[in-house]
């Protein structure tokens, strides 16, 4: 078979679903590429991760085409088969860089998180380490919230044991941290720390947040917490979350929620905040021009 496949989203962040289909095409003997529109394709696979992406509405030569994602829908999920597969990462020419799950589900069900929809309200081990990694010098994982999922010491080990670089690219959760998780966080190599506080009402997040300040032995610059704007909150509530982070040493990042329609001040806020040299530069929003 010819195989096309389509990142939807664009190129900026690779996408794991197609990078497992086209080792599982390989496997099996099949020629798979970028889908050209000219060219003739047995199979398309287009897949889109965001759903504010606009849809790709390329002609392409085929009578088969399988859209998914979260772009598309929530039901949508990979074969058994075809989800254990080693990515292929030299599609999008990733050579020292693993991503991938070892952990999926969420309990919190956050009513702006899609997770627990999709994945459900239980976080459960899905994959082991060596199932996406082989040797690469960083790891970025997808998982939603490693912390909450029993098998937790035994994934932590396996990243202490890689020697790599680990980014927990979706946080981890501040209010599940103990003595004990804090403590094999430490041993693992990570560049950064990040956190979140989405709802201001949320007292008990800011204060493990300042349990744990000095668990991590990293900058302030290098301890980053989430701060959800535009779903549950005033912008005097999220000004105050960012004085707050900062006061006890972690480096607020403004995340805007549904940002096409966020007001004017929210939007600022997020610039004043996340440009970190003005951030610096001007500590006071109200003197932010």
């Amino acid at each position: 078979m010819r195989i096309g496949i389509v990142d939807v989203d664009g190129h900026n962040f690779s996408n794991l679903a197609l990078m497992k289909l086209t080792t599982y095409h390989k496997q099996r003997g099949d020629e798979v590429e970028w889908a050209f529109p000219l060219l003739p394709y047995d199979r398309v696979y287009m897949a889109k991760v965001f759903t504010f992406t606009q849809d790709d509405i390329t002609a392409y030569q085929t009578y088969d085409i399988v859209r998914g994602g979260t772009g598309y829908d929530l039901q949508s999920k990979l074969p058994a088969d075809v989800e254990n597969c080693y990515p292929d990462y030299s599609i999008y020419g990733i050579t020292d860089t693993a991503y991938g799950y070892l952990t999926r589900g969420c309990p919190r069900g956050c009513p702006f998180c899609i997770v627990a929809e999709k994945e459900g309200k239980q976080s459960k081990k899905v994959a082991n380490l060596e199932n996406f990694w082989r040797g690469q010098k960083y790891i970025k994982l997808l998982d939603p919230n490693l912390l909450a999922c029993p098998d937790w010491e035994e994934l932590m080990q396996q990243l202490i044991d890689s020697k790599a670089w680990v980014d927990f690219t979706q946080g981890l959760d501040i209010r599940l941290m103990t003595a004990e998780k804090a403590a094999m966080i430490r041993q693992c190599k990570v560049k950064k720390l990040h956190f979140a506080w989405d709802n201001p009402e949320d007292e008990l997040t800011f204060e493990k947040l300042k349990e744990y300040r000095k668990a991590f032995s990293l900058p302030d610059e290098k301890c980053k917490v989430y701060v959800l704007t535009n779903f549950n909150s005033t912008h005097e509530q999220d000004l105050a979350r960012v004085y707050r982070l900062r006061a006890i040493g972690y480096d607020p990042f403004v995340m805007v929620y549904e940002k096409w329609n966020a007001p004017k001040e929210t939007r600022r806020l997020q610039r004043w905040c996340n440009n970190k040299i003005i951030f610096r530069a001007e500590p006071e929003f109200a003197k932010y021009h």
